[in-house]
């Protein structure tokens, strides 16, 4: 790509001039508003394409909610969901008629095809099954992240939509929001000499780490997925979709140190509705969390009327892990992880995992021959080496898909699949299933080489 100047690079990335440091908050007014033009390949719908939610969960619910606030884009016309809480909730929501409302989703696949497209978000080991059929069946495909707890299932489905003719698209979020097209735009710009290295942290946040990773349900990595891949193959996704090219070498590192017994307060219980003596004071304590703040209690399926809400959580924190310590749990996931990718055109990647933050954000940095771009989920500061001039801009300040989840990536993501679909045209994704694969690898690698203790090659077998 041709290198710019820096009147360029403001012109073509909607960039402000700024100071040699990061934007104060008096500077912060004059980061300038940018929105993203239409997409030219988008076009008007005559009339929405057809979807089944194949688990109407949390990430159901998401997809669920773009077709209500976007109905000329996506009509959802089946469900399937073994809780009859959430499958009667679904239905509802959308108008479901009884005959499209299943239990199972093997049970979907039992009658003939009735809709463009499935919705994938099942458990994650109950991925494979439903989209192999579905591809056989010749329906489109959203598929939630990650693709399979198995490797060779990954490269399964990924041989079967080859020689399908349907479209399939994962649920890669980050891509489709503001601050990563923007980061991978100014990255692609070549204003700033070669590439030379990544450094990208996730912070889970110490309750969200505690929610989902030590109660929740991917707190067994046998049985769900290695929290490399289940937290974080939105970043190593980015990782590669900055760097270019594929990744060759990882060496990671990481273990399970704090959410352990030998690490339980004297005088904590079983459950922190039991009297524990020390749940005033501990951060994780669950009826904080849940009864007290109202937080993540999607998963406890309570009712709407919070009038309700609060004899339900109680009952629900007797019955299920959601109640119980998290010294006390059957977990074994890592709470922190730092892995080391060596790209094939000598970019290294250092990524790092962090249960223990204040904060739920990713921040990256990525270094070049005659620059830097720094970023924290909103304000991306690009600092050149040659004018030592700082030029930044911020995602909060735009308004597209300003209401949807994951920076605006969920409705990103669901207006993508949704022109793909209806105009039968796999080009317009911008998550695609190759890549995907790529760097669900990059993860089953790199839990190799944590476990292993040795440096793995990345390749797709």
């Amino acid at each position: 790509m041709p290198t710019l100047n820096r009147r360029d690079l403001l012109k073509t990335l909607g960039l402000t001039a700024g100071a040699a440091t990061l934007a104060t908050p008096a500077q912060a007014n004059e980061i300038r508003e940018i929105t993203f033009p239409e997409n030219p390949n988008y076009i008007s719908l005559a009339q929405p394409i057809t979807a089944i939610v194949l688990g109407a969960g949390n990430r159901g619910n998401v997809y669920g909610r773009y077709a209500v606030a976007y109905p000329g884009d996506v009509k959802m016309v089946g469900v399937a969901e073994p809780n009859e809480f959430r499958n009667e909730r679904f239905a509802k929501t959308h108008g479901i008629e009884a005959n499209h409302r299943f239990v199972t989703w093997e049970d979907v696949f039992k009658v003939p095809k009735f809709a463009d497209a499935v919705i994938i978000s099942t458990p994650d080991t109950l991925h494979y099954g439903p989209a192999m059929k579905a591809l056989e069946m010749g329906y489109n495909i959203l598929l939630e992240k990650p693709i399979s707890p198995s490797m060779q299932e990954c490269l399964d489905i990924l041989a079967a939509t080859k020689k399908s003719k349907s479209i399939i698209a994962v649920c890669h979020v980050l891509r489709y929001t503001a601050y990563f097209r923007k980061l991978k735009e100014i990255c692609d710009s070549g204003t700033l000499g070669t590439m030379m290295s990544i450094n990208h942290l996730e912070g889970i946040e110490h309750v969200h780490m505690a929610h989902s990773y030590v109660r929740g349900n991917w707190h067994e990595a046998e049985k769900t997925n290695p929290i490399i891949l289940a937290k974080s193959c939105h970043d190593l996704d980015i990782m590669r979709w900055i760097a270019n090219k594929p990744a060759k070498t990882v060496s990671a590192y990481g273990n399970l140190k704090w959410f352990k017994l030998e690490n339980a307060p004297a005088g904590s219980t079983e459950r922190c509705v039991e009297g524990c003596k020390v749940e005033r004071e501990c951060p994780f304590s669950a009826i904080k969390v849940y009864y007290e703040q109202k937080k993540r209690i999607h998963v406890l399926d309570v009712p709407e009327d919070p009038a309700l809400q609060g004899p339900a959580i109680l009952e629900r924190l007797k019955t299920s892990n959601y109640g119980r310590c998290v010294y006390r749990m059957n977990n074994d996931q890592p709470d922190h992880y730092t892995s080391i990718f060596q790209f094939s055109n000598g970019i290294l990647a250092t990524f790092g995992l962090e249960a223990f933050t204040a904060w739920e954000a990713r921040k990256t940095r990525v270094m070049f021959s005659m620059g830097e771009v720094e970023g924290d989920n909103d304000l991306i500061k690009v600092t050149d080496f040659r004018t030592k001039e700082v030029t930044t801009w911020k995602a909060s300040e735009q308004k597209e898909f300003n209401n949807s989840g994951h920076g605006g990536g969920d409705h990103g993501l669901m207006q993508n699949f949704v022109q793909a679909v209806a105009q039968n045209n796999r080009a317009l994704l911008t998550s695609t299933i190759d890549a995907s694969i790529e760097s669900h690898v990059m993860g089953f690698m790199a839990e190799a080489s944590r476990k292993s203790g040795k440096s793995m090659d990345i390749k797709l077998v």
